[in-house]
């Protein structure tokens, strides 16, 4: 396989509006200074060989995932739908579900989390307060553990709000930072990945209008495969 491309069993869904993708930690989802081929680039590519289509296939950015996360991206093949998934997103009409391996158990087992975030850009990095602040934006998520696994400790996180570095930031608030993460508070590092991974998307679809939901597997990594038991979706 061409690394300017996908392969196809990385396509979760299809249609003539949505396709969404299986992420790899440590793949960009959108160009910058390092150079190397974004998974936009690369679907792209898939679509134009595919459809056997001339020059460059249309190919609309939804939503993010940051380098280091796994997992579901959505992007839109027309317009339309890109439009009317960006109105969704902004409204909070998406529900996202994570899943992220922590170094520790949590205190509380369930809870929401309320943070206001503000980014420092020149430094990618995020800090979260208690109390709003000048330019920082508010950050809702809840989480409930799932069970445990070779040392690590599974959570169900689902974010309310779409901030850069959300689930990050907000769970090393709590003293449980993502397994991996060095940039905010884990021990040990993996290179370009993090134990976060973007596990499901459920919305009504922009055109048909029906609610649909998106899952996305495991990664095939050691840690991950622990805790390949706590997945009712890879039991059916």
């Amino acid at each position: 396989m061409r690394k300017d491309t996908i392969d196809r069993n990385r396509i979760l869904f299809e249609d003539n509006h949505l396709i969404a993708v299986n992420k790899e930690a440590g793949e960009l989802v959108q160009g910058d200074h390092t150079g190397d081929v974004p998974l936009i680039d690369k679907v792209k590519e898939y679509i134009r060989r595919t459809y056997d289509k001339p020059g460059e296939a249309y190919l609309g950015m939804i939503h993010r995932l940051d380098r280091p996360v796994s997992g579901i991206v959505l992007f839109a093949k027309s317009s339309k739908a890109l439009s009317r998934m960006n109105e969704l997103f902004r409204i909070d009409e998406v529900e996202k579900t994570y899943w992220a391996l922590v170094e520790r158990k949590p205190k509380e087992l369930s809870a929401e989390l309320t943070n206001w975030l503000s980014k420092d850009n020149e430094k990618n990095r995020v800090k979260a307060y208690d109390k709003e602040s000048k330019g920082s934006k508010k950050a809702v998520l809840s989480y409930a553990y799932l069970g445990t696994a070779n040392h690590k400790f599974l959570l169900e996180v689902k974010p309310k709000t779409g901030r850069p570095h959300q689930i990050r930031v907000q769970l090393a608030k709590i003293g449980l930072p993502i397994s991996g993460d060095l940039k905010y508070g884990s021990e040990r590092g993996r290179g370009h990945m993090i134990y976060l991974h973007a596990k499901e998307l459920s919305f009504v679809h922009p055109v048909r209008k029906e609610r649909i939901t998106l899952r996305c597997p495991l990664p095939d990594e050691t840690n991950w495969r622990f805790f390949r038991e706590f997945d009712a979706s890879e039991s059916k």
